[in-house]
């Protein structure tokens, strides 16, 4: 995305190195804009209104601010958010650099998260969005796929990071509690209540409260909670005045809730309140790029637990094989995988001996070929392209460098054969 004068010098630039660039209407709202597209934004900050260019794009790509030799203006971009400064006029070997250090970057990170595909940018792009407003969200996915982490995210980015993140198992709280632990009660309220207490929703005040597997409560749970969230307020057991509370309020399941709405089993009312935002966690399986990341990730946190051995990595035929399997499990049952083949390897490298049986049974097998010639040849692509993948580790450079083709081809494969896109 180029937002500048100098847009065609940029073309120029980047044209001799194979990379397409897009200019875009500089009157036209990020609201209207899709952004999945662009993976760098040039914003010209001699140009009007670049202060807001720059804090508009910042959430979905990494900016890249071009101008004339001002240092206040040059640091005034960096602190709103710019990720990188060129000064005019432009030289092709900074604007190289520059792709260079970008091109296989996801284009919005988020602590805590691990993930370079595309389908987690997505996700990023979400989270950013989420996290500039005070609207419930409701996260959904399957489980194992790290909801948790995407509400906890949202809280730390957003005006309330300061103040608590509450987390409430939905599970967990049967009926004979609920009031008492979601609201809390006044001294004195029934035999034993030697003390007042706040519930969970009061300790969330001014910061965020997360229902977790919010498609499994009970009716009584969805009418308690129905008014605290339209409302504001609740009233403690024993209570004779509302308590008003500022929360914000994150909801996650693995139930399809819409179906649930339909079956009559979840209140129609209370999803349209929780669902205002919504933002979905692919499953592993759909985002394999991203298993050697993960991998590495997971080996760095569990291999201290081994005091015999500085385990540091894995071996091409094990991450081949983690590569292949499907993960019922998602990203959970990866850092089991790893913390258990953590604990029986003898090496300073995971090997595939280390990784439990069922992991390995369908590694090898193979499908027999049917349909015709074209989903003939399409398989072939897929299996030449996951195969480039296994071998790069997820680079895409790589990948198509292994593949004799451009990184643009290998990325329009990727999305014609819904590779993770």
């Amino acid at each position: 995305m180029v937002i500048s004068d100098e847009a065609e010098k940029l073309y120029e630039i980047f044209d001799s190195i194979g990379i397409t660039l897009r200019k875009t209407n500089k009157t036209k709202s990020p609201a209207s804009t899709n952004f999945s597209t662009y993976d760098i934004a040039f914003i010209d900050i001699d140009s009007e209104g670049w202060e807001k260019r720059v804090i508009d794009l910042k959430q979905y790509m990494p900016v890249i601010t071009i101008g004339k030799s001002d240092i206040k203006k040059a640091i005034k971009s960096m602190k709103l958010g710019a990720t990188d400064f060129l000064q005019k006029p432009l030289r092709n070997e900074s604007v190289k650099e520059i792709f260079e250090n970008f091109k296989d970057k996801p284009k919005v990170e988020i602590n805590g998260l691990i993930g370079i595909s595309r389908i987690m940018e997505d996700v990023y792009c979400g989270i950013r969005k989420a996290a500039l407003t005070d609207s419930n969200v409701l996260i959904t996915g399957e489980s194992g796929t790290g909801k948790e982490l995407v509400a906890r995210a949202i809280h730390n980015l957003s005006e309330r990071k300061e103040n608590p993140f509450i987390v409430i198992n939905c599970t967990a709280i049967p009926d004979t509690l609920l009031e008492s632990e979601l609201f809390g009660f006044e001294k004195g309220a029934f035999t034993g209540a030697n003390y007042t207490k706040k519930g969970l929703i009061e300790w969330a005040d001014r910061g965020t409260l997360f229902f977790d597997e919010i498609g499994d409560v009970s009716p009584l749970f969805q009418t308690k909670i129905l008014r605290v969230i339209q409302e504001g307020e609740f009233i403690r057991i024993g209570g004779n005045h509302p308590v008003k509370v500022d929360v914000r309020f994150i909801a996650a399941t693995n139930k399809d809730l819409s179906k649930a709405c339909k079956e009559g089993v979840f209140r129609e009312d209370l999803f349209y309140r929780l669902n205002v935002i919504h933002i979905e966690i692919p499953p592993l399986r759909s985002r394999k790029e991203d298993i050697p990341s993960l991998t590495q990730f997971f080996i760095k946190k569990h291999s201290a637990k081994r005091k015999d051995i500085n385990i540091k990595g894995i071996t091409e035929e094990a991450l081949d094989a983690l590569m292949s399997y499907s993960f019922p499990g998602n990203v959970r049952e990866l850092e089991n995988i790893i913390e258990r083949a953590i604990a029986f390897t003898n090496s300073v490298e995971i090997t595939i001996k280390d990784l439990p049986a069922y992991l390995l049974k369908t590694q090898h097998s193979k499908k027999t070929p049917h349909g015709n010639l074209r989903e003939a040849v399409d398989n072939f692509e897929k299996e030449l392209i996951w195969s480039a993948l296994q071998k790069s580790r997820g680079n895409i450079s790589k990948a198509a460098e292994l593949l004799g083709i451009h990184r643009q081809q290998l990325q329009r494969k990727l999305k014609q054969f819904k590779i993770a896109t």
